[in-house]
C-alpha cells in the first residue's frame, strides 16, 4: 500500500501542519483528524463529482465562500443537518456525519483549514489516489504517540505482508470484526485489484461484488467508524463496515465469511463485562477482548475459510478460558503457523503480539497436525521512532511461509539455531496446549536498553504497566467467576 510518493507526502504534511494552528482551540491530534475528516469528505465529493450525495445547501464551495462567524455557524448547521435522516437519504453520508460535532470554537481556525484544503495540489492527488492522501494522514495520526491511535492502526508492513500470504481472492466474503480505519479491508482490496487490472479482467456482476459486497465488518468507536468508511470511500469500496459490537448479538449479522483479516482490541471488556452473544460457548464467562474475538472468527469463517489474526501473547498461554480456547481453535481449525512479533511496533512498546494463521476445517475434530512457529521477536532492533518497522523485515518469513495461503507449502525444520520450527499437536499437548513457544533467547530487556528516544523509553513503561493492569483485571475476572460458582454449589447443596 503506498502512501509514500512525494506529492502524497507533501500534501499531507501540508495537511497535519494545520494541527498545531488548532492548538489553541483545544484540539488533539485524534480529534484534528475527525475533523478533517468531514471537511475531506465535503472537498474530495467535489473534486471526484460526487457532490449529488449532498444537499445543495451543504456543499464544498458554499461553506469555503463564508467568513468569519457566518461560515463557522453554517458548519455547525451542516454537521447536524448531514447526520440527519430527515434530511439526507445517503447512507455513507449519514454514517460519517452521525452524532457530528464540531470542536472549532474560533472561526479564524475554520478559515484556516478550509483555505488551506482549497489550495492544495488537488490534481496531483486525485492522479495518485486520493485514498493514497487519506491513508498517508491516518499513518501520521497514529505515529503520532500523544494520540493514542496507534492502539487500532495496525503497521502497514505489518498489514501488507499478511495480504500477500494470505491471498485474498475475487469473488471471496473478507470480513474484518474489528476494523479500526480498515487497513486490512483496503490492503485486500489493492491486492485483488493488482491481480485483476483494476477489475478490468472481471465480469461486470464480479466487479460490482468487489466493488459493493465483499468487504464487510465491524467498528465499535464512533469516531473511529467515521476514519473506516472515508478510507473505505476514497478507495471504491461502499461502506460494509457497521457500527455495532462484534461480541453482541449484532456480531452475529455480519454473517460468515472466506477470509477474515484483523488485529482486535487489547484488554478487557469495559465494566468487566461479558460478551453478549447466544451463540458463545468457550469464552461466555470471560470479559478478555482477545479471547472473545478468537471464538467469534472461529464461529464466522466458512468451511475451509482462513484467516489471519494479530493477537497478544497472553492469548497463547493463558490458563482456564484461554486453554479451552485453544483447544477448541485446534480442532475445528488448522492452526498451521504462528508469527511471533517482535516488540514496539505498537504505540504501546511493552505489548508483545503474534499473528495467528488457522483455516476452518470441514470436520470439528482434529484439524491441527502440526504448528509452525516463525519467532521474529529474539534478537531482533529495537523497533521504535527512530527504528520503524519495513516490509523487508518479513522477507524471510515469507520465504519460510511459502505459496500456501494455508500453510501446506514445502517447509523445513532447521532445529534450535532457526527462526522457524515445526510442533506436532502432541507436543503441543504435552505443553497442556500453551502456544507460548519460544527457544531463542529473547533480547528484549538489552533491546529496551538501547531506546534513546524520551517518547520511546516512555511508550516502553507505559506499554508494561498497561500490560500488567490488563493481566491484574483477567486474573480477577476469573477469581469474581470462581467465586460465582462456588456461591452457586452451596445455594444448590443448601
Amino acid at each position: 500500500m503506498d502512501t509514500g510518493t512525494p506529492t502524497t507526502r507533501d500534501i499531507v504534511a501540508k495537511l497535519w501542519s494545520l494541527c498545531h494552528v488548532l492548538r489553541d482551540d483545544g484540539i488533539g491530534y485524534n480529534e484534528y483528524v475527525t475533523e478533517l475528516t468531514y471537511l475531506l469528505f465535503l472537498k474530495m465529493l467535489a473534486e471526484t463529482g460526487g457532490e449529488s450525495r449532498l444537499p445543495t445547501a451543504y456543499r464544498w464551495n458554499t461553506l469555503a465562500r463564508r467568513e468569519g462567524l457566518d461560515q463557522l455557524d453554517h458548519y455547525k448547521r451542516m454537521l447536524l443537518d448531514l447526520g440527519n435522516p430527515k434530511v439526507v437519504s445517503d447512507g455513507l453520508v449519514l454514517a460519517i456525519f452521525t452524532d457530528a460535532q464540531t470542536r472549532l470554537t474560533r472561526p479564524t481556525n475554520l478559515k484556516a483549514l478550509t483555505a488551506a484544503i482549497d489550495k492544495l495540489d488537488w490534481f496531483s492527488a486525485r492522479e495518485e489516489g486520493l485514498g493514497n492522501l487519506y491513508e498517508g494522514l491516518l499513518e501520521k495520526n497514529a505515529a503520532e504517540k500523544k494520540s493514542g491511535a496507534g492502539q487500532y492502526f495496525t503497521p502497514r508492513p505489518l498489514i501488507d505482508c499478511i495480504v500477500r500470504l494470505i491471498k485474498p481472492k475475487p469473488g471471496e466474503v473478507i470480513q474484518d470484526p474489528a476494523a479500526g480505519t480498515a487497513g486490512f479491508l483496503v490492503a485486500a482490496d489493492q491486492y485483488v485489484k493488482a491481480a485483476t487490472d483494476n477489475l478490468y479482467k472481471l465480469t461486470e456482476a464480479q466487479a460490482f461484488f468487489q466493488r459493493n459486497a465483499a468487504y464487510g465488518g465491524a467498528e465499535l468507536v464512533t469516531d473511529t467508524h467515521r476514519l473506516c468508511l472515508m478510507n473505505l470511500m476514497l478507495h471504491g469500496i461502499e461502506g460494509g463496515v457497521i457500527h455495532v459490537d462484534s461480541l453482541s448479538p449484532d456480531g452475529e449479522a455480519l454473517g460468515k465469511a472466506d477470509l477474515i483479516l484483523t488485529n482486535p482490541p487489547f484488554g478487557t471488556k469495559k465494566g468487566g463485562g461479558r460478551p453478549t452473544r447466544t451463540d458463545f460457548s468457550v469464552t461466555a464467562d470471560t470479559s478478555n477482548k482477545q479471547l472473545a474475538f478468537v471464538e467469534h472468527i472461529v464461529r464466522a469463517l466458512k468451511p475451509g475459510g482462513r484467516a489471519a489474526v494479530v493477537l497478544p501473547d497472553n492469548v497463547l498461554f493463558e490458563d482456564n478460558t484461554g486453554r479451552r480456547l485453544r483447544t477448541w481453535l485446534m480442532d475445528l481449525c488448522n492452526l498451521h503457523t504462528i508469527l511471533r512479533l517482535p516488540t514496539g511496533i505498537f504505540y504501546a512498546q511493552g505489548v508483545k503480539t503474534n499473528v495467528l494463521f488457522f483455516q476452518r476445517g470441514k470436520a470439528d475434530k482434529g484439524n491441527t497436525k502440526a504448528v509452525w512457529v516463525y519467532d521474529l521477536r529474539a534478537d531482533m532492533p529495537a523497533f521504535g521512532k527512530t527504528r520503524p518497522l519495513t516490509v523487508s523485515d518479513f522477507a524471510a518469513f515469507q520465504a519460510c511461509y511459502g505459496d500456501d495461503p494455508n500453510g501446506g507449502a514445502a517447509r523445513q525444520d532447521l532445529g534450535e539455531t532457526s527462526r522457524f520450527r515445526r510442533f506436532t499437536r502432541e507436543q503441543v499437548a504435552a505443553r497442556n496446549d500453551n502456544l507460548d513457544i519460544a527457544w531463542l533467547r529473547d533480547t528484549e530487556a538489552e533491546a529496551e536498553e538501547g531506546l534513546t528516544e524520551p517518547e520511546d523509553i516512555a511508550a516502553a513503561i507505559m506499554g508494561h504497566l498497561r500490560a500488567a493492569l490488563e493481566d491484574i483485571e483477567v486474573l480477577s475476572d476469573e477469581l469474581e467467576g470462581q467465586d460465582s460458582n462456588s456461591v452457586q454449589v452451596l445455594e444448590a447443596a443448601e
